[in-house]
């Protein structure tokens, strides 16, 4: 007899990829400060496409940005665009790759201005805290809130782009700051 499913948000379908995402990844908190940095970079490169198209290519985009090596990312030339953009493992958008780019410049200023981490900077918005919600149909999620709204001006005002509201809250979604799986899925927090 097949073992049953169990019962999970409808967004990740029947794709595998994205039901392993979404039983290990989404809405599990994540503090450090290297893999936030991927994170943001995939949610920005997502901005006009779906997850999953993105999520196929994440190893792709590991492999491109020297296993997200920040340090080495933010002084990328000419040259590392150029090959960037010949990448077939990667969406090859001239503002995606310069975003990421401009935003591993942007990280390591905040890094070095000694702040503290950018983990710190990112879970202030919510007292290092995640949000529990307890949306009961995915039509209640919202696209945006006003925590993500400050998030985004605070991250544009360090200098990061791709990071209007709406790929904000997503990034908080992904990265457990916010935990929207919904009340009937197995991975909601505090069932």
């Amino acid at each position: 007899m097949p073992k049953k499913e169990p019962t999970r948000c409808p967004w990740p379908g029947a794709d595998a990829r994205m039901i392993e995402y979404h039983d290990t990844i989404w809405g599990t908190p994540e503090h450090d400060d290297r893999k936030l940095y991927a994170k943001l970079v995939l949610d920005g490169a997502q901005a006009g496409l779906s997850w999953k198209t993105i999520l196929h290519r994440s190893d792709g985009y590991r492999r491109a940005f020297d296993d997200w090596n920040v340090e080495k990312i933010a002084r990328y030339g000419k040259k590392d665009v150029a090959r960037l953009l010949a990448d077939e493992g990667i969406i090859r958008n001239r503002a995606k790759v310069a975003s990421a780019i401009k935003n591993a410049q942007a990280w390591l200023r905040i890094m070095e201005a000694g702040k503290g981490s950018f983990d710190d900077f990112l879970w202030k918005h919510v007292e290092h805290t995640t949000i529990v919600n307890r949306w009961k149909d995915a039509k209640h999620v919202p696209a945006s809130t006003p925590i993500s709204d400050a998030l985004s001006k605070e991250l544009k005002k360090a200098d990061f782009s791709f990071v209007g509201s709406t790929i904000i809250y997503a990034y908080m979604q992904a990265i457990g700051m916010v935990d929207d799986h919904l009340a009937t899925c197995w991975r909601r927090t505090g069932k």
